[in-house]
């Protein structure tokens, strides 16, 4: 019987379901199921002072305390790792987990998958959980990433009404509820039974195109340029932040800007960029494909 490790960091629960569905064609496997936690949990519902203030450490992709946590196996044929990006980065859970000695040493020369749960943007933070895995000596065979397909700037309102409320619902009754679509949700075990095969038989060769060919899985070009440039500039205010803030009341103005900016440039800047981009993408149309596949492989082998 094949042993699979499930192991994941949901603040929501919303990727313990996903998952949980993902898992529905595994039948006939020893499934172990982990759940981390952070030794100081994060708040939910967050408040906007706390939410802003995990950017820098997240982008800087500083690593945090983990409550114990305990591995049945030293080694097991198959490790699924489902993840939340955090401001275009993974969350500092996941962040602690990939790069914790133990879990590293469980991850070499062992496939490995990811799960994402995520608003719409993951391309930079698997960028990361790739890097990692093969820093291990892991072997990525798939990704499968559960968005929110919603328009861009509706579902940043609708997300933030969750985070800041802990209420998922239409915000002013009129938003869609946030989050990664229940009907998606329900169905998540269809993406799962490619992997479930790849697995009883040993065989991942093909299975990311697998999964990609039964559809629903796709990068809108605009969230392309939006990832390519929004990371640096993250990275650019985390470090501002980190510099800059040397005493709490300096850390929250610094934060506090940050905020500002990044309302301005989601809601003031982004939109006329993105319509320019649109308008010219028949030109870059070739390079944008390149961009979608290389992502949508990334770190896996592809035949």
């Amino acid at each position: 019987m094949k042993n699979i490790l499930v192991i994941n960091y949901s603040q929501t629960g919303q990727l313990d379901e996903i998952l949980n569905n993902f898992l529905a064609s595994f039948e006939g496997f020893q499934i172990e199921k982990v759940k981390i936690e952070p030794k100081t949990p994060y708040p939910f519902p967050w408040s906007s002072e706390v939410f802003f203030d995990t950017m820098p450490g997240t982008v800087l992709e500083e690593s945090i305390e983990l409550q114990p946590y305990t591995l049945q196996r030293e080694k097991y044929d198959l490790i699924i790792v489902g993840y939340q990006p955090w401001f275009l980065s993974p969350s500092q859970p996941i962040t602690a987990l990939l790069t914790d000695p133990k879990f590293m040493k469980v991850m070499k020369d062992t496939p490995v998958a990811t799960i994402i749960g995520a608003r719409n943007m993951w391309l930079n933070s698997q960028e990361s959980i790739v890097r990692w895995v093969q820093e291990a000596g892991g072997i990525m065979v798939a990704n499968i990433p559960y968005i929110d397909k919603v328009q861009n700037h509706v579902s940043a309102i609708s997300i933030l009404h969750w985070m800041l409320t802990g209420n998922k619902t239409k915000k002013w009754g009129i938003f869609p509820i946030p989050g990664v679509n229940q009907r998606d949700i329900d169905e998540a075990g269809k993406f799962g039974y490619p992997l479930a095969i790849a697995a009883e038989n040993a065989n991942y060769d093909n299975v990311q195109k697998e999964i990609l060919d039964i559809g629903g899985i796709y990068i809108e070009p605009s969230i392309l340029l939006i990832e390519g440039r929004a990371k640096k500039l993250f990275t650019f205010w985390a470090k501002t932040i980190e510099k800059k803030g040397t005493s709490p009341e300096k850390r929250a103005f610094w934060v506090s800007l940050f905020k500002w900016y990044l309302l301005i440039a989601l809601f003031v800047i982004s939109p006329p960029v993105v319509f320019i981009h649109n308008l010219l993408s028949p030109i870059f149309r070739a390079k944008i494909k390149r961009d979608q596949q290389r992502y949508l492989y990334l770190g896996i082998n592809k035949n």
